[in-house]
């Protein structure tokens, strides 16, 4: 599986913060993986699962990050497709040393892209061109 494939993955699991309480992440984790639209080969699963475990870990500091960056609006605002976006855009820019900024904030555009809606590609890479 390719890396931009695993982050795929990572955003619709990190999608998931938005729907359940924390309590219940381990759970929605368990849940996710036993989908077979995501079932991979273990080694995969674990590195996707170690690392939305890391985001998870600091999403009160990321999310802090964000709203000190943009102006007129703040996480509570966003759409939850262009928030999971940012946050995993945002963790492996401030806290991924393997993944250069420019690489993650075009696969966050990628990202949007596919998943968000029209004017959300132009959002995401405006906010991240503030962490850049």
């Amino acid at each position: 599986m390719s890396r931009r494939e695993m982050r795929e993955q990572l955003f619709k699991l990190l999608f998931r913060v938005e729907f359940n309480p924390r309590e219940e992440l381990a759970q929605q984790e368990a849940f996710f993986f036993e989908d077979e639209e995501n079932s991979m080969a273990f080694g995969e699963n674990a590195q996707i699962s170690g690392k939305f475990n890391k985001i998870i870990d600091k999403l009160d500091g990321i999310d802090t990050a964000l709203n000190e960056k943009v102006q007129g609006w703040n996480t509570g605002r966003m759409g939850k497709v262009d928030l999971t976006i940012l946050r995993l855009a945002v963790y492996e820019i401030m806290y991924d040393e393997d993944i250069p900024t420019s690489v993650a904030i075009n696969e966050a555009v990628e990202l949007a892209k596919k998943f968000g809606q029209d004017s959300s590609p132009s959002f995401v890479n405006g906010v991240l061109a503030k962490f850049a």
